[in-house]
């Protein structure tokens, strides 16, 4: 097979996006000060909501210009998780998302398909028997890709998306062993949920307790959160985008998180 020159290459990635035989898929939700963040017990530091403020609207504070400040957590939202976040990983070398390679942003991704079980049980943990069944299917997960866990979480709105008890938060997640197998025998970049975290929500009472921080960011990789509509998106063949920002020994960012998805009969 005659190998393309990256110009092509990039050339024709161009023109399948616009005539349609690429599909760009948003996987986020708005900046808005309605959607939930996490709550942590009360004695903790908490994050912030989005909150926004209007700066000017064409008006006496700017005639011919309208503009607004925000303010939220690094948290917020769909966001990503830097390796600092966790103690595990704070002494990891490029650890924060100003000094994380840009070439990390950009990969291809597996999603795990667990919507009919997290639909039957809210604390669904994904276990690495799953992600061995998964690969019977779809093949072996590829080292340095994303791996999406699908729930349809994203769905639910309000007090039914972070789903508080008196216990705590209820949520699906993986479980220690699935997160162990993909970041050291499969070699992931990172993993993404459509939950309020990359793990459970009764994650506290897991070995280790928040496994998919705890291992991940120990090991260097990154997390993912509160995406949506990840049921448009192939269990594998896409390539996701998901750049933070570039926040000076940041922990984390809101971003915008977008998948490159074949379109099946789309455009030549």
């Amino acid at each position: 097979m005659t190998e393309l020159a990256p110009d092509a290459l990039l050339a024709g990635m161009a023109g399948m996006i616009a005539s349609g035989g690429l599909e760009v898929v948003d996987l986020t939700h708005p900046l808005d000060p309605d959607f939930p963040v996490i709550v942590l017990p009360p004695e903790f530091g908490q994050c912030a909501r989005f909150r926004v403020e209007e700066i000017s609207a064409y008006d006496h504070r700017g005639p011919a210009w309208k503009w607004r400040n925000f303010t939220c957590g690094e948290h917020t939202g769909t966001h990503f998780d830097a390796p600092v976040h966790w103690v595990t990983g704070r002494d990891q070398p490029n650890g924060t998302t100003d000094s994380i390679p840009p070439e990390r942003f950009i990969g291809p991704v597996c999603v795990i398909d667990c919507s009919a079980e997290a639909a039957a049980d809210p604390d669904f943990l994904l276990t690495e028997g799953h992600l061995r069944a998964w690969e019977a299917d779809h093949g072996e997960i590829p080292a340095d890709c994303w791996v999406l866990m699908r729930t349809d979480w994203s769905r639910r709105r309000g007090a039914d998306y972070l789903n508080m008890h008196g216990d705590g938060p209820h949520s699906p997640g993986p479980d220690g062993g699935a997160i162990s197998f993909l970041v050291h025998e499969r070699g992931i970049r990172g993993f993404g949920t459509e939950t309020i975290g990359t793990d459970a929500g009764q994650a506290t009472h897991l070995d280790p307790p928040y496994p998919a921080h705890s291992i991940l960011h120990g090991a260097g990789r990154y997390g993912l959160q509160c995406l949506r509509d990840l049921d448009r998106l192939p269990a594998r063949g896409a390539i996701l985008i998901a750049a933070p920002l570039n926040i000076r020994d940041g922990t984390g960012s809101p971003l915008r998180v977008l998948a490159l998805v074949p379109r099946a009969g789309g455009a030549a």
